[in-house]
């Protein structure tokens, strides 16, 4: 049944998330000045609720609550409320994410926090129940135990707020307690052992159920693999990438990876998809494939590429951020009812009657459908009668089973109701989903994926980018643009950049990431002690600047700050660069060295500095086939401390000149293609066989 409440101030917004709670009754304000007037005009405490458009329990705490009109009248009459998308705002969300983590020990969405008019927090939590249940307060009643607290003790309350606030500024910005720590092989040893000792040697991946896909982790070990040669490393990525690709995380049908399993094996998923997951999912499976050759690597790394570019691609390039996982169970007499993971199953009924009959127990017995639903913990009922698809065995008869799976991914597309699309497009998830596509164009050698690496930075750079200044938004979505970019947005989208370079070998990319870089220095890097802060400081309403270096479901930025820092020193010989990303090495040093695996995307950077460098400088025609023959054997080779540079014109030379003076001196030999391969800034003799340069890249 429609929402029939008058449209309030979030309907003025473009978050999707925001315009979900727009018909609210609750007198929602956005982040912004005119809450926090009114919270100081009328002295009343603030509730701030965070959460993303696709949030399961978001949507169940506004089914509960924010559409009830006597909790709405609690929240209107007592508080200022103000709604914010922590994919729109991460740096209001890292600061009260922090809070509610130091004062009940765990955190999640949907958040809410309670403030004083100067936004300092006093209270917080995540999903509240209309009722006490689940050993939580009622929404109701703990909205009214605050309100009497905050007329009776509010003295105390804000005294309170501001030594909680002292504490987290106190641990989140300040520098180092002590002198820096020497980060040695064994820091990174400790971190392997570790990853090593939570690995699930059955099932794939680190620890127990719930199990969520941390593509840094694979970073870390792939990376730790190409720098000491440990083998274990490499088959503890294969297996988890292996055993995910079965499991019903895997959308068997359309492609692209489900945000976690809820169980060990990969099988009932939380069915929301990301971008960002499946832009570092993506690159996991194409480096594991240039190390083992195993095409079903490579296969799975497509599958996603294609899901990306169908269902999350905007008409001009750029890159949606998520599926939701709530959808509408289309063969309910409620046709507005909506189930987790609806949009995926199907009733083995369904199957029979959509499939040929001479593939279809064939169908069943591969992807472990069976009559009565293959769920067995189905706690809230979601599951009964229907199959997630996974892969039970082997596929014995590939062209059969792609010819269902095409049959049911069109029977879904045309019949089925899509779940929500948060189509707002992320500077910095774009950066990661570029860099993957630039990297499947260079290790598959499809232009298709070059060209959709192109459109989107094209897109970023036409809508997001102010060439003027230098600097990034963070959001497009319906035509606007806004929110001046973070950290991770400088970061991703440069390290997208680079790796666009490298793959198309446009100078355009390299001079755009090298001016973003030298602005990321500019608006985030803590002179005085090192690292980043996440935020540039522009904002006067935020109540403190943070240093985000959790690698978690998304590395942070000040890990990839460091990466790409590193790799531009490198490539320009820019001692300024290279001082910064030292600078960081160190105000990270402590973490390195005990909570490696914390920052496992940070610990691959600093074991790139522990590998001379190599560049690979082929000169020739970008027409001469011996040039496309080389880059295709380069390509072959996992080399995540090699960068390949093609100096395939003359404008091409005398554009990175200035950059790399080297380069001015390497030419082709004889009219053929040349490749020099150079380690530590000392090149070797060139070589223009193709075979030779593979036995030189080992």
């Amino acid at each position: 049944m429609p929402n029939l409440h008058k449209p309030n101030r979030l309907a003025l917004e473009k978050s999707p998330y925001l315009l979900q709670h727009a018909h609210n009754p609750v007198d929602w304000y956005p982040w912004g000045e005119e809450a926090f007037a009114k919270a100081r005009a009328e002295n009343k405490p603030l509730f701030l609720s965070i959460g993303y458009s696709t949030c399961h329990w978001c949507h169940v705490m506004e089914r509960e609550s924010f559409e009830n009109e006597s909790v709405a009248e609690v929240l209107n009459t007592s508080f200022v409320p103000v709604k914010v998308d922590r994919e729109e705002r991460p740096d209001v969300d890292r600061i009260y994410m922090a809070f509610v983590q130091a004062t009940t020990g765990g955190g999640g969405w949907p958040m809410s926090v309670f403030l004083t008019p100067s936004l300092e927090p006093f209270f917080g939590g995540t999903y509240f129940p209309p009722d006490s249940r689940y050993g939580r307060p009622g929404f109701r009643q703990l909205l009214e135990y605050l309100a009497r607290k905050w007329e009776t003790d509010r003295k105390n309350i804000s005294e309170a707020g501001t030594r909680t606030l002292a504490q987290l500024r106190q641990s989140s910005e300040s520098s180092p307690g002590k002198a820096a720590a020497t980060v040695e092989r064994e820091s990174a040893d400790r971190a392997f052992s570790y990853f090593r000792r939570t690995f699930d040697r059955k099932l794939g991946g680190f620890g127990h159920a719930p199990k969520f896909p941390r593509p840094v982790v694979h970073n870390f070990l792939l990376r730790y693999f190409a720098a000491y040669g440990n083998q274990e490393a490499v088959e503890m990525v294969t297996s988890t990438l292996s055993e995910m690709a079965k499991g019903g995380m895997n959308d068997q049908v359309g492609g692209g990876f489900h945000r976690y399993s809820v169980d060990e094996r990969w099988f009932v998923p939380h069915f929301e998809k990301m971008l960002y997951d499946q832009a570092q999912l993506a690159t996991s499976y194409l480096e594991v494939f240039q190390i083992s050759g195993d095409a079903s690597l490579a296969d799975t790394a497509r599958s996603i590429f294609e899901y990306v570019l169908r269902d999350l691609t905007h008409p001009d390039g750029g890159f949606y951020s998520a599926e939701d996982a709530d959808s509408v169970i289309d063969d309910e007499p409620d046709a507005a009812h909506k189930g987790e993971g609806a949009f995926y199953t199907w009733k083995q009924s369904d199957l029979r009657r959509l499939l040929d009959p001479s593939i279809f127990e064939e169908f069943c017995k591969t992807y472990g459908v069976l009559p009565k639903g293959n769920v067995e913990e189905d706690p809230q009922g979601e599951f009964t009668g229907k199959n997630i698809l996974y892969l039970a065995r082997p596929i014995e008869n590939e062209a059969a089973m792609a010819t269902a799976r095409a049959v049911l991914l069109k029977v879904r597309s045309a019949e089925r109701t899509r779940p929500h699309l948060d189509d707002k497009v992320l500077t910095s998830w774009n950066g990661l989903m570029i860099s993957a596509f630039a990297q499947g164009a260079r290790i598959l050698g499809d232009p298709h994926l070059l060209d959709a690496a192109n459109r989107a930075a094209h897109f970023v750079l036409k809508n997001l980018y102010q060439p003027e200044e230098g600097r990034l938004k963070r959001r497009f979505r319906d035509g606007d643009s806004g929110i001046d970019g973070f950290l991770d947005d400088y970061a991703f989208f440069v390290q997208g950049l680079l790796d666009l370079f490298e793959a198309s070998h446009e100078t355009y990319y390299f001079r755009v990431a090298i001016q973003l870089a030298s602005s990321m220095l500019e608006l985030f890097e803590d002179k005085q002690h090192g690292g980043f802060f996440s935020t540039s400081g522009d904002d006067a309403n935020l109540i403190m600047r943070m240093k985000d270096d959790y690698d978690g479901a998304e590395p942070s930025g000040n890990s990839y700050a460091v990466q790409v820092l590193l790799k531009l020193a490198h490539l320009t010989g820019r001692q300024d660069i290279q001082n910064a990303a030292e600078r960081a090495l160190a105000a990270f040093s402590d973490k390195l060295v005990e909570q490696g695996p914390a920052v496992p995307q940070m610990l691959a950077a600093w074991i790139s500095t522990q590998i001379p460098p190599r560049q690979i400088v082929l000169a020739g025609d970008s027409k001469d086939p011996a040039m496309n023959a080389m880059l295709r054997s380069i390509a072959q080779h996992f080399l995540p401390f090699t960068t390949t540079i093609a100096i395939d014109s003359e404008d091409t030379r005398q554009t990175l000149s200035p950059y790399m003076p080297a380069v001015a001196s390497m030419t082709a030999q004889n009219g053929h293609t040349a490749a020099y391969v150079c380690d530590n800034f000392t090149c070797q003799a060139p070589v223009t066989e193709v075979d030779a340069l593979s036995k030189m890249l080992g």
